[in-house]
């Protein structure tokens, strides 16, 4: 088996876990009705457009209406965080998505703008109760942020839209809501 094979979710783990327990919650892939806030970076911005292509994508094969998505453009990843709290205390998204890129260079510099990027983000859903997802590129290389952003289901602006429809579903369920 390859390490990713040991370390991903096995088909039907989680039917086997809803067997054994009382209550067992997940969220669906069920855009409808969820209003999104998508913060995107201009630094790096050709990475963060094919993040935010790849995200548009997953939303509208959820059914997320297109007028349900809002799109605002922060200079870089560092002021990502100020951004997703605008849109998370504002009450006019359910979610808020974070797409961009920061890429090692010679310098410290992406070890502050990173971790504060990712710091700020985790701040801002906790304080906020609005799921408000990291889909933010750290990368070592360009050909790696690249890699992440090709236009197929591998993209992470995909991955970062369906996990946000999924934890708005999630939070609307059961005994979470």
């Amino acid at each position: 088996m390859a390490g990713s094979d040991l370390i991903a979710l096995p088909e039907g783990a989680l039917d086997d876990v809803a067997a054994r327990v009382g209550a067992s919650l997940r969220g669906e892939h069920n855009g409808r009705g969820i209003r999104v806030g998508i913060a995107g970076a201009q630094f790096n911005g050709g990475i963060t457009v094919r993040l935010l292509d790849g995200a548009l994508d997953a939303l509208g094969e959820v059914g997320t209406d297109k007028r349900d998505v809002t799109v605002a453009w922060a200079p870089g990843a560092f002021e990502l965080p100020l951004v997703a709290r605008a849109f998370a205390t504002a009450g006019r998204v359910d979610v808020v998505l974070c797409l961009g890129a920061v890429v090692r260079g010679d310098t410290g510099h992406y070890d502050f703008v990173a971790g504060q990027c990712a710091s700020g983000i985790q701040q801002v859903q906790l304080t906020t109760g609005v799921p408000v997802i990291f889909g933010v590129l750290t990368t070592d290389t360009l050909d790696q942020a690249l890699a992440r952003s090709e236009p197929d289901a591998s993209n992470k602006g995909r991955e970062a839209a369906l996990t946000g429809i999924e934890m708005v579903r999630l939070l609307r369920t059961g005994p979470l809501s």
